[in-house]
């Protein structure tokens, strides 16, 4: 696709950059049941053997430990459908995005900006960038970060089952919320500080430095959130919300939805009549390390322990009549990390002695700042349940943003969904950024995407 024609297919399908748009439901108060159903939906999305995981930076497909799945709902009413779904991938980015938006949308009768895609992190899994891809192919590098098959494939799954899937919806009467302490899972991961204030080293995913370990927890938000939807006292789709990278082990080639996935599942099979959806919170700072040393024995105690909180949560669900539902959305459109330079970049794709990562990355950061040139935006978008907001972010936000969400919204009941659209990668707050460290040599933003961040949440939740 040339770069004309990649533009007017992005604008094409997102609204203005900047415009704010709240799109009410229903426009008055509706009696419980008589104007809402949901229809809940589930494909694979599992790669095949040598599909390329994490962008294609680590050892590809060997074999499946468990299947990736992409999970969600289409919510209807009186007016135009809105589907929020949950993908075991590590992220898609830019184009990649919008594609999937833009065929959930199709299938569900619906326009992309009423859809919310959001990525669940595990990083046995893949990383998909098509217009990272076409530069990587365009200097013969004989690199992939995506199968285009598999990717189209996906697709063409996710329409059929979301066809299919809103044939049979379901009322919806009420909806409940409740949430739960989980213990002995999150840890920040920028606690080791020199004296100057910077990042000396990071308690990554896994961890067995000693000094690290140590560290207190630090700032996470430690409670699992659910929502859960009700046809009368049926649930029929319950929404987890927890904010930790969500990885015990990987790199090895054995596809895994990993400790959140494996919870999910757990708790599936024992609510076959639940559709159970987890979704990633704000954790681009937070991870299991101080509690994983990556063994194949720690993914079964963290998948433990985020199940035994889903079911403490659901013990404390509240379950009320549903009345009114609103969908908002905001464009957001940062500045490029200043540091980046375009000439630079070409030059490491361009050179076959640099390893894979440092041919991938630029690739994924050149198709950012095209994109940006382009005054294409990263969505947002809020579902408001009465009192309850469904919040989704982009990328690997950090916790901040999660819980300044909370703070905004403090009369509402805020669940949070990271890793939506990824082209900015991880989006620190600004004060992290002298810290240095790794989030910050990776975020594709300049520290103004704070202002810009935190402005969209307000007009999302006020």
């Amino acid at each position: 696709m040339s770069h004309v024609s990649r533009r007017s297919f992005l604008q094409a399908s997102i609204t203005a950059a900047g415009a704010v748009s709240s799109l009410p439901l229903s426009a008055a108060e509706p009696s419980p049941g008589s104007l809402y159903r949901i229809a809940p939906f589930r494909f694979d999305v599992t790669p095949p053997v040598d599909h390329p995981l994490c962008g294609g930076w680590i050892k590809p497909v060997v074999d499946v430990d468990d299947g990736l799945e992409a999970i969600g709902f289409v919510l209807l009413g009186p007016d135009k459908p809105i589907v929020v779904c949950a993908v075991d991938w590590t992220g898609i980015l830019n184009g990649a995005h919008l594609a999937w938006r833009t065929a959930l949308a199709k299938a569900a009768g619906t326009t992309p900006d009423r859809v919310a895609v959001q990525c669940i992190h595990q990083h046995d899994a893949p990383f998909v960038c098509l217009r990272a891809q076409e530069l990587l192919d365009e200097h013969k590098s004989g690199l992939a970060n995506v199968g285009r098959q598999f990717f189209q494939d996906c697709l063409d799954r996710g329409g059929a089952a979301l066809r299919t899937a809103v044939t049979k919806a379901r009322p919806v009467t009420h909806v409940a919320r409740g949430e739960a302490r989980v213990i002995e899972v999150a840890g920040n991961r920028r606690l080791a500080l020199s004296p100057e204030g910077i990042v000396r080293k990071m308690r990554g995913s896994g961890c067995r430095d000693p000094e690290l370990i140590a560290m207190p927890e630090g700032l996470i938000d430690p409670q699992l959130k659910t929502v859960t939807f009700y046809e009368d006292a049926t649930p029929l789709v319950a929404c987890r919300y927890y904010a930790t990278h969500p990885m015990s082990h990987y790199g090895q080639g054995h596809v895994s939805s990993d400790f959140v996935g494996l919870a999910r599942k757990r708790r599936q099979q024992e609510t076959p009549g639940c559709t159970q959806i987890y979704f990633t919170g704000a954790s681009g700072n937070v991870a299991a390390g101080k509690y994983n040393d990556g063994s194949p024995e720690a993914r079964v105690r963290l998948t433990g322990r985020i199940y035994d909180a889903m079911l403490a949560a659901d013990e404390a669900l509240e379950r009320k009549p549903l009345r009114h539902v609103t969908w908002r959305t905001h464009d957001l459109l940062p500045t490029v990390n200043p540091l980046f330079d375009r000439d630079r970049l070409l030059a490491m794709v361009a050179d076959s002695k640099n390893p894979a990562a440092s041919r991938i990355r630029p690739a994924m950061q050149l198709a950012w700042m095209e994109r940006i040139a382009d005054k294409t935006p990263l969505p947002l978008s809020a579902l408001h349940l009465d009192d309850t907001a469904l919040l989704h972010l982009p990328a690997e936000s950090f916790v901040e943003y999660q819980l300044r969400a909370q703070q905004i919204a403090a009369g509402k009941f805020v669940a949070t969904a990271a890793y939506g659209d990824g082209g900015a990668w991880y989006i620190p707050t600004k004060v992290e950024y002298p810290k240095k460290g790794y989030e910050v040599s990776v975020a594709n933003c300049s520290d103004g995407v704070d202002d810009l961040l935190t402005r969209g949440m307000r007009e999302l939740l006020s």
